[in-house]
């Protein structure tokens, strides 16, 4: 199989829908990261996309969807959970919810859970296109599972892990402006609980709510949300965080100022959006050089907390 690299045109996206319609896998760009989408109410579509990634079937996928009108129609949506869709939809944020019987969602995509995580992204491509296409769709990150999540098309094509030849098309609209996955809640117990951070900081999410969240330690055989498994989002090279210096032979990821001359930075301002943009490019980067990978320390709040989350499983033991 050959992979289409589409644009945004017009005429472009009426092709990735009409592929998305027949049951193809098609990346799309969310303000995210890349996703794979296909339609999640086709069972074979959704499998594909599971094949294209090497995904375990047990890793439940998030369904996409161009607003929060279609996400009612899948979903049970309490208080909470609509306070939260007033709040941050469309954008970075999805629900873990209670499924309707009638939604029609394939089995796959909920990996046999009574729950499904929804959310409906802001970017205005990912908009277009869900619009045009008309119903929801499964879109997993597409890369490789375990591997680092794309931010650019480029990374989707990348022969290391990505997806050419594995896909009918990608959709380049260029770099992802968020750069980390989509903050994922859930009420597991009734209680809302932050089920992996993400491109919505927890502390938005709490002031929203008006209390604190639950945290959860996720077994990472069964996930109850996307983005749960110990080890993910890993470069091939090995990982050491916290690393205000790099050792002899490792390549240094920095923050803030006193990065070396020529180094990765992943924000020389310390700017933690600026670094979660930058965060799975200069993972990338960093693995291209061949040798193990030292990363600086982040501060472990706002949006730091989502880059940490993503670093610690890109350095978690690998099975």
């Amino acid at each position: 199989m050959q992979t289409e690299r589409l644009g945004t045109s017009p005429d472009d996206l009426a092709r990735a829908a009409r592929l998305l319609a027949a049951g193809r896998c098609v990346a799309i760009p969310t303000e995210t990261v890349y996703g794979l989408a296909a339609d999640a109410t086709d069972d074979r579509a959704v499998a594909a996309i599971f094949a294209a990634k090497d995904r375990p079937a047990f890793n439940p996928l998030i369904v996409h969807l161009a607003n929060a009108a279609g996400a009612r129609r899948l979903a049970v949506f309490g208080s909470e959970a609509e306070a939260l869709a007033q709040a941050f939809w469309p954008g970075a944020l999805t629900l873990v919810l209670p499924l309707r019987p009638d939604a029609g969602i394939a089995g796959l995509v909920t990996a046999g859970l009574a729950s499904v995580a929804l959310r409906v992204p802001a970017h205005p491509v990912a908009q277009a296109l869900l619009a045009q296409f008309g119903g929801p769709v499964a879109a997993p990150s597409a890369n490789a599972s375990g591997r680092i999540s794309p931010t650019r098309a480029d990374h989707v094509l990348d022969p290391e892990g990505g997806l050419a030849g594995r896909i009918a098309a990608v959709v380049d609209a260029g770099p992802c402006p968020v750069g980390v996955e989509s903050t994922i809640i859930g009420w597991p117990g009734g209680r809302a609980t932050l089920l992996r951070p993400g491109g919505i900081p927890a502390e938005a999410v709490e002031a929203a709510l008006g209390h604190p969240l639950a945290r959860t330690t996720a077994d990472p055989d069964r996930p109850l949300a996307p983005g749960q498994l110990l080890s993910h989002y890993a470069p091939r090279a090995s990982l050491r965080l916290n690393a205000a210096v790099a050792h002899p032979g490792e390549t240094h990821i920095g923050f803030g100022r006193g990065a070396a001359d020529g180094a990765l930075n992943l924000s020389p301002s310390g700017n933690l959006v600026e670094a979660a943009a930058r965060l799975f490019d200069c993972l990338r980067r960093a693995d291209a050089a061949g040798a193990p990978i030292a990363v600086a320390p982040i501060p472990d709040h706002g949006l730091g907390a989502a880059i940490n989350d993503r670093l610690r499983r890109a350095a978690a033991p690998r099975g």
